[in-house]
């Protein structure tokens, strides 16, 4: 499980400032599938929780509670932020770390900054 998967439309490096030149209609479906799955509340808090996690890394089971969710709602919402790319896991023994992916978080951030 080590690695993340990539989603249909690459993000890393595609897309220039929203401000600076109309985007084409491939860097417009990247942002639109990276920004849907920040689109949930409880998907916007488990990246902060995960992304801000001393060490770099947190295991699924150090999630539940913090976002008051079951765990198999959190494992929905963690299997999107994976499949988005903007978090990566691992398997270790029986539990599942996952860290955030700084330069899909870059990414994001440089679209939509000023040009």
């Amino acid at each position: 499980m080590a690695g993340h998967r990539q989603p249909a439309v690459e993000l890393h490096g595609c897309c220039p400032s929203v401000a600076g030149a109309p985007l084409s209609e491939h860097e417009a479906k990247a942002l639109a599938d990276a920004f849907a799955a920040l689109a949930d509340p409880v998907r916007v808090r488990l990246l902060s929780i995960i992304a801000s996690a001393e060490g770099g890394d947190v295991c699924a089971c150090d999630l539940v509670e913090p976002v008051g969710r079951s765990q198999p709602t959190v494992s929905h919402h963690l299997k999107v932020l994976h499949q988005a790319g903007l978090v990566d896991r691992e398997k270790r023994g029986t539990w599942v770390w996952y860290r955030a992916v700084p330069e899909r978080l870059r990414a994001l951030q440089q679209a939509l900054a000023p040009s």
